[in-house]
């Protein structure tokens, strides 16, 4: 749908100025002929996609989509339901954002096409969703379906916030030991050392006065190291190798693919049941995952095989990265015709077994932590002990 910018002349003669959302010329005509304007002059206006003002949270999302499917199935239409979510809306940023989106619908856009015009504020399956939900005419019942969705990914990643809340406090913890114990404590038993150390405790003296002279240096090159990393991170390749070794990983990798399992379920079911093409509900779903690696695999191998006529269940079962049981059950639901209803089902077990999932990740970082915390401490002891033993020596000669 274009933009026109329009000079009219009413029943009366007088100009009128306006603009005006329409297919075409003929379609703008007709618009304007509803209002008993005729149409002297218009001119397509081209209009900039702004940058994203604001982006939506998964929790956001969920609270929208449920107050818009309720306004929508008790009959309020969408231009008044979109004035109702922008009035009420408390976020300055967000409210900015519904009144554009309400704006645009008001003047005849279709509310999938307000929302793609802005790009990084609502995620593709959003648009998605709200474009399948339009042309099948089922848009209450669609977002009833999105705030599921987004309901659930928004518990989801709660509970791996919660999870990550020890370890990310123990891991700050052994950083401010080691910080202390070699820029407060070692300096302590300075005195007693004497000329003749042995080499470990040499070792740690030199990295107690290193730390202690040159600290700001220490906390430059962490922030570079970090910057680095990111950066490294953004680019495509470095990022798809390391989604690939992590799906890869012992122990690691089978976890991860429980939780990927249970988000592409989901997706794939909302998708599928909105009555999206498969391919379409493929790239979409897997898009979800957040993984370049499993991203690449689906749409060089997956989508392919799928245009080419061979089933779902076994162009997945081909890439190996989701467990056996689920591509069976993929393979029932193609049988049964009841896909979307087999998937769903599927993503109620497999979203349990990614709590588990969670719970097992986070198991294995505490350890693993404990035990990095209990060597560096006694690295630190086995370079003081000899020092004490000299010290207490030489107060008993």
């Amino acid at each position: 749908m274009a933009y026109f910018s329009y000079v009219a002349t009413d029943a009366n003669g007088a100009k009128v100025k306006g603009k005006e959302y329409a297919e075409d010329y003929l379609d703008l005509t007709s618009k304007l002929r509803e209002k008993n304007l005729f149409c002297t002059q218009y001119t397509e206006i081209v209009e900039k996609q702004q940058d994203a003002k604001y982006k939506f949270k998964t929790a956001d999302l969920a609270f929208l989509c449920r107050q818009l499917a309720s306004m929508l199935t008790a009959g309020i239409s969408l231009v008044k339901s979109l004035h109702i979510l922008y009035s009420q809306e408390e976020n300055k940023k967000a409210k900015a954002v519904l009144q554009e989106i309400y704006e645009d619908v008001q003047k005849g856009r279709s509310f999938s096409e307000a929302i793609q015009a802005k790009p990084g504020v609502f995620p593709n399956l959003f648009v998605s969703m709200v474009a399948a939900g339009e042309a099948s005419g089922n848009l209450d019942s669609i977002m009833n379906r999105v705030a599921d969705h987004y309901a659930s990914d928004n518990k989801t990643n709660n509970k791996i916030k919660s999870a990550m809340t020890y370890p990310m406090v123990l891991a700050v913890l052994l950083v401010g030991i080691f910080f202390g114990l070699f820029i407060f404590i070692m300096p302590m038993f300075r005195d007693l050392a004497g000329d003749d150390l042995p080499p470990l405790s040499a070792f740690m003296f030199s990295m107690s006065d290193f730390m202690m002279a040159y600290w700001w240096v220490i906390i430059i090159a962490a922030v570079i190291l970090v910057f680095v990393i990111r950066v490294l991170l953004k680019n495509p390749s470095v990022a798809f190798k390391f989604d690939h070794l992590i799906i890869k990983m012992p122990k690691v990798g089978p976890l991860l693919g429980t939780i990927y399992t249970a988000r592409f379920a989901r997706t794939m079911a909302n998708l599928f049941a909105s009555g999206l093409q498969m391919v379409d509900c493929i790239e979409k779903s897997v898009d979800t995952l957040n993984n370049r690696y499993i991203q690449k695999v689906f749409h060089e191998q997956v989508v392919e095989d799928v245009k080419h006529g061979e089933a779902l269940s076994v162009a997945v079962a081909k890439t190996g990265i989701f467990p056996g049981i689920f591509t069976s059950i993929i393979m029932v639901g193609e049988e049964s015709g009841a896909l979307d209803d087999i998937l769903s089902k599927s993503a109620d077990y497999y979203e349990d077994e990614a709590d588990t999932a969670i719970g097992k990740l986070v198991g294995l970082m505490e350890p693993l932590m404990i035990i990095f915390m209990g060597i560096m401490i006694g690295f630190v002891l086995a370079g003081v002990f000899p020092i004490l033993y000299g010290g207490m020596g030489n107060i008993g000669g």
